[in-house]
């Protein structure tokens, strides 16, 4: 098993955040934080698992979610949302467009890790 996530965000304190206790726990950890360009650095890092914000410079989440799953491959990478917006219509959006997981901001280490590690298992 690779063990590798890419964690889509461009808050520099999320980034280092999340990226601390993945490789902790032992996952390669490869960033992006631009939203135009974030399909293809999926495509190109390959990864066991993504987390993606919803909110990113150039494209939303949404967006990028929506193209992955319409990708050749895309449809069963485990993805799990992040937003600052945790409102019911985000949740249905993301859910509607394929997301495996949705987590609001502010989240706690613990919640990420437990998500990524429900998210590889299924």
């Amino acid at each position: 098993m690779g063990r590798k996530v890419l964690l889509i965000e461009d808050e520099p304190n999320i980034i280092e955040a999340i990226s601390f206790i993945l490789k902790r726990d032992g996952w390669t950890v490869a960033t992006h934080a631009e939203g135009t360009t974030a399909l293809e650095a999926i495509l190109r890092h390959a990864p066991d698992v993504v987390i993606l914000d919803v909110m990113l410079p150039g494209r939303s989440g949404y967006d990028i979610l929506q193209d992955l799953r319409g990708a050749e491959g895309g449809q069963d990478l485990p993805v799990l949302m992040l937003t600052a917006r945790g409102q019911t219509k985000d949740r249905e959006m993301a859910e509607r467009l394929g997301a495996s997981r949705f987590m609001t901001k502010p989240f706690s280490n613990k919640e990420v890790l437990a998500a990524i590690h429900e998210l590889v298992q299924a």
